[in-house]
């Protein structure tokens, strides 16, 4: 059982950077181009809707939400240009730290955004 979900973790992984570079491949539609960037920015942030912190509940996003988004982004890329690009993924797999940086800005805007709203929305004056 452990060597599946190794497997399965090898191939989420893989996945993850065949569908960035299949959203900058002008070949695939702008609307599978869009859902690709976020759903490898949020399987990249380090960030989630649900904290890692909380038990059980707060892997189920890492668990249910990633691999469903992963899913829903390869139905909507056509079937040889995904796999194009997961052999790419295979072969080389680079760590950008400019990515990881533009995903933390990404979310710090965000935040800023949410929080000026709410500050905006509970600040009563008659």
């Amino acid at each position: 059982m452990a060597w599946n979900l190794r497997n399965w973790a090898r191939a989420m992984k893989r996945d993850v950077s065949a569908l960035y570079r299949a959203s900058r491949d002008p070949r695939v539609p702008w609307h599978a181009k869009a859902l690709a960037v976020f759903v490898v920015g949020y399987a990249l942030s380090p960030i989630d809707l649900i904290p890692d912190f909380i038990p059980v509940i707060g892997y189920l996003d890492d668990i249910i939400l990633v691999p469903l988004g992963i899913w829903a982004v390869i139905k909507l890329i056509p079937p040889e240009i995904m796999a194009e690009h997961r052999r790419l993924a295979s072969a080389d797999r680079p760590a950008s730290k400019t990515a990881a940086a533009v995903i933390i800005a990404i979310w710090i805007v965000v935040l800023l955004i949410v929080g000026s709203w709410i500050v905006r929305r509970l600040s009563f004056t008659p």
